[in-house]
């Protein structure tokens, strides 16, 4: 055969036009580059911003609506209302971290303070060792709520709403639902007031419980943000999957997580006590809701993995500004309930708005 008579190759039409295709390669940079989004993803990398921003816009507003609200006996009464709360903030903060819950953290307090008062009042008990007990029973409580958590894998939420009722149980059993009355206290336990007592500077009241508030946090915030503890919080909120890869035990750190946050709760006994100035097993009812809103308000995700110490306690300032505001401008306690709704819902929703900033 010739080479004029070799078949000739063919080159079909979908060849043809795929010679003729576009060799770019597939690109999904983000060119949504907006104002708007800039300042989304600005607030989610500052969580204490936005706190900061509603702690001082409140102050604005409240000294315009009721003019007493600057005055030093307000600002004392804040300070006062905040100190356990923000306490219970602070537990509250590293088990969301973890994307969890407590809802036994205001029966742990209450547990708590009264096995001090009772060790310390009725059986003679120095009170640094009423304390130091009323404190492990509080760890104890957390270590509880850790363990059924992380070993018995249940959910957090389902966990701690048990604890709840079986330690509201417990409290009314211990204490016969009978109060610790202030003048017992006084004169056999003087010591369980002492977070209570203070000095007055420029006309307002400081007292050494919120001095501690305030030393805590910052001891927290440096754990979490400079040691391989508070970074293995960090990693477990953000994908528990993920940490475990890394080499990180997650069981063992969310049990002490829960127990960190059960010690400071058993501490937070201490200053309420001081607090109140008598120990009763009805007290304090409201904490965990207050604690949560403080959370929340303060740019903790309840996603976990994002959050911040100093947050919270502004977030704490913030409700002690809002009831306090609210009272002095006359507004009934069910309206003050409904503004407190408000904050966690706007909260949550502004949450959700920049975790999208990542998105």
């Amino acid at each position: 055969m010739s080479a004029d008579e070799a078949p000739t190759k063919t080159i079909s039409d979908y060849e043809a036009t795929l010679a003729k295709a576009d060799t770019a390669v597939a690109s999904f940079d983000r060119d949504d580059k907006t104002l708007l989004h800039i300042a989304r993803g600005y607030l989610r990398n500052s969580p204490t911003l936005i706190p900061a921003l509603v702690l001082l816009i409140s102050i604005a507003a409240f000294s315009i609506i009721a003019p007493r609200f600057l005055g030093m006996g307000a600002l004392s009464t804040i300070l006062k209302q905040v100190t356990v709360t923000g306490f219970i903030a602070l537990a509250q903060t590293l088990v969301i971290l973890t994307a969890g819950i407590d809802l036994s953290v205001g029966a742990i307090l209450v547990i708590s303070s009264l096995i001090m008062g009772n060790i310390a009042v009725f059986s003679g008990v120095p009170v640094l060792l009423a304390v130091l007990i009323g404190v492990f029973f509080g760890g104890l409580m957390g270590w509880l709520n850790g363990i059924l958590v992380a070993k018995v894998k249940l959910p957090p939420f389902i966990v701690t709403l048990g604890t709840l009722s079986i330690f509201n149980a417990l409290k009314l059993w211990y204490s016969q639902s009978e109060s610790i009355r202030n003048a017992d206290i006084e004169e056999k336990a003087s010591g369980l007031l002492w977070f209570g007592q203070g000095y007055n500077v420029g006309g307002a009241s400081i007292t050494y419980g919120g001095i501690t508030l305030i030393l805590l946090a910052a001891i927290l915030w440096y754990v979490l943000n400079h040691t391989a503890w508070g970074r293995h919080v960090h990693a477990i909120g953000d994908d528990p999957d993920a940490a475990m890869l890394s080499g990180i035990n997650v069981g063992r750190t969310l049990i002490s997580v829960y127990t960190v946050a059960g010690l400071i709760c058993g501490f937070a006994a201490w200053i309420a006590i001081g607090r109140v100035g008598s120990v009763s097993p009805i007290a304090f009812d409201t904490v965990n809701l207050g604690s949560i809103t403080a959370v929340v308000i303060g740019g903790t995700s309840l996603f976990g993995g994002r959050g911040s110490i100093i947050g919270s306690v502004l977030g704490a300032f913030i409700v002690g500004v809002f009831n306090t505001g609210l009272s002095l401008a006359g507004v009934d306690d069910y309206w003050q309930m409904f503004a407190a709704g408000c904050l966690v819902i706007i909260a949550v929703a502004l949450d959700q708005w920049l975790r999208r900033a990542s998105q």
